[in-house]
């Protein structure tokens, strides 16, 4: 079993920043990754980043949000600059662990990200 940790949201004003953490217990991780979910809408992809450090992000983000991993404490953060008001979701953090040539998703509980214009 793995569990999640998220931290880091909170209320920003547009162009500001925000950084995200999660901390993962267990073993075996391999990609990590942050989704958002803004109300009304279904949740999507933001960035992932495997435990090589290979790196993926949806269109929307690209130049603005990095991620990065500690894969020692099995940490993924999200460092998010010149926020905008769409930016404005609850971030889930997820991690994918692969046991005996399966591959498992969980899930944090998220994190509310607001930006103000």
């Amino acid at each position: 079993q793995v569990q999640l940790v998220e931290s880091g949201g909170g209320l920003v004003q547009a162009g500001g920043s925000l950084r995200l953490s999660c901390a993962a217990s267990g073993s075996s991780i391999n990609a990590m990754g942050w989704y958002r979910q803004a109300p009304g809408k279904q949740r999507e992809l933001v960035a992932t980043i495997t435990s090589g450090g290979s790196t993926n992000y949806a269109d929307s983000v690209k130049g603005r949000f990095t991620i990065s991993r500690d894969n020692a404490k099995n940490t993924v953060y999200l460092q998010m600059n010149s926020l905008k008001p769409e930016d404005t979701a609850v971030y889930y953090c997820n991690a994918v662990v692969e046991r005996f040539g399966n591959f498992f998703n969980y899930w944090g509980p998220g994190t509310q990200v607001t930006v103000s214009s």
